[in-house]
């Protein structure tokens, strides 16, 4: 099991909540980001402590393959970590944006399309997101709300209070906005299309670049009567939020000892804490430490988890079914 050094990005919207959730120290400000997993060129995670301390996690990948990642995601995906962890802090709104599928990725980028989910970890009083049109809209209707300033008032528009789940779709309209402090749990790929952003200047004085042409191929003009993702909550049991082809996540709300079976599993497990503490153990004799805002890799080869909270502990768990 494996611990990363986060990554964390400075954004001109971050706020100064991901480290104190954390439990770390730093002298950086505006963090709107803490990347917690990633395999992003560029942006690979670096294993925190233990004896593979230092390594990067495509080290980890290309010297244990399938033993890490499971037989099935090693064929389907080479030596790439196939999923993105994130907490995201928004002070101020984010960009209105979407996301290509796997289809138009490939054939504009060659590079894998973005699904995403969201669970709030936190929400300041009135904070709210966007997901999805609360209309039916054409692809030129759509391309004239950006040009006349009246997008916003296109799009479904909610409150958020923490452990609401939204899924989010390639091709999904959205935007995270001031106030929001959530978990992201994405396929590996960092494109996306900035739709709108209030016309804000970046640090150089500058608008930010739109790809509102770009995006209209990308979006989905579908329109949901809901798009939050309705789940019971139950204390000490295993509830799966969102099922994809790309990752399976389910929440555990623990107050005693659970222990989850992994033999079937062809599949690492990312272990994220959203709140609380206490040990994670495998069957192979692993054990960790994990507190609030820390993320755990669990290699394929690990048969059963058992998580032990010291109190009361939440975690979230993904893998690819």
């Amino acid at each position: 099991m494996y611990k990363f050094q986060p990554i964390l990005k400075s954004t001109i919207w971050g706020g100064e909540k991901i480290a104190p959730y954390k439990g770390i120290q730093t002298d950086q400000h505006a963090i709107g980001e803490s990347w917690e997993l990633s395999g992003v060129r560029g942006n690979e995670s670096v294993v925190a402590e233990g004896p593979d301390a230092g390594k990067t996690l495509p080290e980890l990948i290309a010297r244990d393959g399938a033993a890490l990642l499971g037989k099935a995601n090693a064929e389907r995906f080479g030596s790439e970590f196939p999923l993105l962890i994130k907490f995201i802090d928004a002070r101020q709104d984010l960009s209105i944006q979407v996301h290509p599928d796997d289809r138009l990725a490939a054939e504009r980028h060659q590079s894998k399309g973005k699904t995403e989910m969201w669970y709030v970890v936190a929400a300041d009083e009135g904070a709210h997101l966007r997901s999805g049109f609360a209309k039916q809209v054409t692809p030129a209707e759509y391309a004239a709300s950006v040009e006349d300033n009246t997008i916003t008032d296109l799009l479904a528009d909610y409150t958020i209070a923490p452990g609401d789940v939204f899924f989010l779709p390639a091709g999904r309209i959205h935007a995270i906005c001031t106030g929001c402090f959530v978990a992201e749990i994405q396929q590996t790929s960092d494109i996306t299309y900035r739709i709108y952003d209030y016309g804000r200047k970046g640090a150089d004085g500058k608008t930010r670049e739109l790809h509102t042409e770009l995006a209209k191929e990308a979006i989905d003009y579908t329109v949901l009567p809901d798009y939050r993702t309705r789940y019971e909550a139950a204390k000490d049991s295993e509830v799966e939020l969102v099922s994809c082809p790309y990752f399976t996540t389910s929440l555990l709300d623990l107050t005693q000892p659970k222990t989850i079976d992994l033999a079937s599993l062809d599949s690492f497990v990312v272990v994220i804490c959203m709140e609380g503490r206490g040990t994670i153990a495998d069957d192979r004799g692993g054990v960790l430490p994990i507190h609030q805002g820390e993320t755990v890799l669990v290699p394929a080869t690990a048969a059963s988890l058992r998580f032990e909270p010291d109190g009361a502990m939440k975690l979230l768990t993904s893998c690819i079914r």
